[in-house]
C-alpha cells in the first residue's frame, strides 16, 4: 500500500518588496474614503414626493405595462391637466362696481 504524499507549495514572495516604480499606496495618495449610495439628491428638484390613493384596477393597468408605471401615471395626469387648461378660457377676476 502506497502512502499519499502532498506536493509542497511554492514559497511566497514577501509583500514588502521595495519597488521604486510602484510605490505603496498611502492614505495621502488615496485621500479620505468616499461612500456613495444611491443617486443622491437631484440637482434641480422638479418633482414632489407625495402619496396618492388610486383604484386597484387603475394601478394594475399601469403596472401591467412594465417598468416606469409611475412616469406613465404622471404623463397621463399631465395630459389631462393640459387638456383642461386649453379647453376652457381662463376666467378673469373683475370687481363689480356698484352703480
Amino acid at each position: 500500500m502506497k502512502l499519499a504524499t502532498t506536493a509542497k507549495l511554492p514559497k511566497k514572495i514577501s509583500a514588502k518588496v521595495n519597488d521604486p516604480d510602484n510605490p505603496a499606496w498611502t492614505e495621502d495618495v488615496l485621500g479620505a474614503p468616499v461612500l456613495k449610495r444611491g443617486r443622491g439628491p437631484q440637482a434641480t428638484p422638479t418633482k414632489v414626493l407625495t402619496s396618492v390613493r388610486l383604484d386597484a384596477d387603475i394601478l394594475e393597468f399601469f403596472k401591467s405595462q412594465g417598468a416606469g408605471y409611475q412616469s406613465r401615471i404622471n404623463a397621463a395626469l399631465r395630459m389631462e391637466v393640459e387638456r383642461n387648461l386649453t379647453a376652457r378660457p381662463r376666467a378673469t377676476t373683475r370687481k363689480r362696481v356698484a352703480a
